[in-house]
């Protein structure tokens, strides 16, 4: 009769293991290998290659010369460049906070029981799933002064007509209004997804304790769904910073820079003044300042977890 042979000890097994570990991972590395290349080829020389373009002063159709710093001290002194960093932070706020509030107030409704609520939930995401172009094209020419929609409609109340996006003071609340209209469904389904999974038990207990609605939304709903909502803000945070596409068809940065953000700066400069190096500086303060929020926004994300 054979007997089978168990290990003299703990370090024996912990031994065994690692040697295989170790057999191993060569193995797995060529696995891995294509696509850490396909990585470096697609996300990190990019961003290598232009950091060293913003070194050059570079001009498309003319030849580099090696600058430094010169183009983020131009930038410094670039009063168009600050404005625009002005714009991009009050067009992010406005296209950050009223989505939430209104996305919010949203899923709270939705998320009763009544009549239709599929249907009209089913309309009320459809703005969604609309590309920002076409969105663009259509709020376009709902804003013309004389020919617009939404002039009429403020005439049938008696007011007066406004100037919309051709107006440098309203301009930002105006694209604010369309990306309103165009994400806070986006908000509503996050929330309305948390607001899904909410226990019932703290409610009967407060309703058994005499508390009213807004108590309960103040102390238990708002509480627990703020997770979601943070999923939420980071989305929006990040939409609105690169928000391009809609400006650009509607204002094009204009009337004169009232609307230019600095994703509307960098195409200017890139490619209507061809100044490569110039834009490329600008990428750089972006990525700078993208990253820094993101690790802002994931930190509170992180301290919004539910405690265990």
């Amino acid at each position: 009769m054979t007997t089978t042979s168990l290990p003299a000890s703990l370090d024996d097994v912990t031994a065994t293991a690692a040697r295989e570990s170790a057999d191993f991972t060569p193995r797995y590395w060529l696995f891995s290998l294509p696509a850490v290349l396909v990585i470096a080829a697609v996300i990190v020389f990019p961003w290598i290659y232009t950091l060293f373009m913003s070194l050059q002063d570079w001009k498309i159709g003319g030849g580099s010369e090696f600058v430094g710093l010169a183009n983020f001290m131009d930038l410094a002194k670039d009063q168009r460049f600050v404005e625009s960093m002005g714009h991009t932070v009050y067009f992010t706020v406005l296209a950050v906070v009223l989505p939430i509030v209104f996305g919010t107030a949203a899923a709270l409704v939705f998320h009763r029981e009544f009549p239709a609520r599929g249907l009209l939930r089913t309309i009320f995401i459809m703005p969604m799933m609309a590309t920002p172009v076409a969105v663009a094209l259509v709020w376009t020419m709902m804003f013309h002064p004389q020919l617009g929609v939404l002039n009429y409609l403020l005439s049938l109340v008696g007011i007066g007509p406004s100037a919309w996006v051709y107006d440098p003071g309203t301009v930002i609340p105006t694209l604010v209004m369309v990306e309103v209209w165009h994400w806070t469904p986006l908000v509503m389904l996050i929330v309305l997804g948390g607001l899904a999974g909410l226990p019932k038990e703290p409610y009967e207990s407060a309703l058994i304790d005499g508390a009213n609605d807004w108590h309960m939304f103040r102390h238990i709903t708002l509480p627990l769904v703020w997770p979601f909502i943070m999923v939420a803000i980071v989305i929006r945070t990040i939409d609105a910073l690169k928000a391009f596409d809609t400006i650009f068809v509607i204002t094009q940065g204009g009337p004169g820079t009232a609307s230019e953000t600095m994703n509307i700066f960098l195409y200017l400069q890139a490619f209507q003044f061809y100044k490569i190096g110039y834009a490329s500086a600008v990428v750089v303060i972006f990525f700078i300042i993208i990253i820094m929020l993101s690790l802002l926004l994931l930190y509170a994300r992180q301290k919004s977890k539910w405690n265990a």
